[in-house]
């Protein structure tokens, strides 16, 4: 039984290009090729690409990942011994910092000098007191969320729009690289999700990089962010995840 690359890119919910960038770079290769030179991936390759994306999801660089599933002295009971325990500390790591959520932190107070009709020109149909109470419950103790209050306390309607602006701008530029087919994991990509990261600094509060990765796998593992950024372009969200996690890595 063997696969096209658009199936399997269905069954582990990665686009096609990073399939075609994983072969690129020989750390998936098909099995085989069909007549007409199509890839065509057998069951084992799918088992690789189970190992390569729960070592991508724990924030492992590419090199590093190939060079795990290549060693010879590792088999893959070991590989799902070493899983469960960084998994085991990336669940105590991320309780710990479940605080780091910028959508929803923002949510409470973005238009909260605005008007209904001024919170429509800014963030269209995107309504932040929808999470207000869920925010409060879940992050309202926090330090992230008490500094961007302050920050954002006394923001005006010109401020969001600003930095709505920003956004959007840097949304297209992202949009603009998936289209190319340029890798999450390029330069070019992540130099914006370091921007993205400045950003937030900027605007709502400090934010490092572990902190930032964080918020990129959040963008993907809740549904509601996901879908809010994806209305800029399909598949964004992801990309961004991905290219956020490359930036992160790289700053060690």
């Amino acid at each position: 039984m063997s696969y096209s690359v658009g199936q399997v890119a269905g069954f582990a919910g990665v686009t096609v290009r990073t399939l075609h960038h994983y072969d690129e770079i020989g750390l998936l290769r098909p099995g085989a090729r069909s007549a007409a030179g199509h890839r065509r991936y057998d069951d084992a390759d799918l088992d690789r690409l189970q190992r390569i994306l729960f070592y991508r999801e724990l924030g492992f660089p590419l090199e590093e990942v190939a060079v795990l599933l290549d060693d010879p002295d590792i088999d893959p009971q070991a590989h799902l011994r070493r899983q469960h325990r960084l998994l085991t500390d990336r669940i105590e790591r991320l309780e710990k910092m479940a605080a780091a959520v910028e959508r929803a932190m923002e949510a409470r107070k973005m238009g909260i000098n605005l008007t209904p009709e001024e919170k429509f020109e800014v963030f269209g149909d995107f309504d932040p007191d929808d999470y207000q109470e869920e925010v409060e419950q879940r992050w309202g103790s926090t330090e992230v969320y008490k500094e961007s209050q302050r920050r954002t306390a006394s923001y005006t309607k010109e401020d969001w729009k600003r930095i709505q602006e920003e956004a959007d701008e840097l949304s297209n530029r992202f949009l603009a690289l998936m289209a190319a087919g340029t890798p999450p994991e390029s330069e070019a990509a992540m130099d914006l999700a370091e921007e993205h990261r400045q950003g937030i600094c900027r605007n709502h509060y400090e934010c490092g990089h572990e902190l930032h990765a964080c918020l990129g796998r959040m963008y993907v593992s809740d549904h509601r962010f996901t879908e809010n950024i994806d209305k800029a372009g399909p598949g964004l969200a992801a990309y961004l995840r991905d290219a956020i996690l490359a930036n992160a890595e790289r700053h060690g």
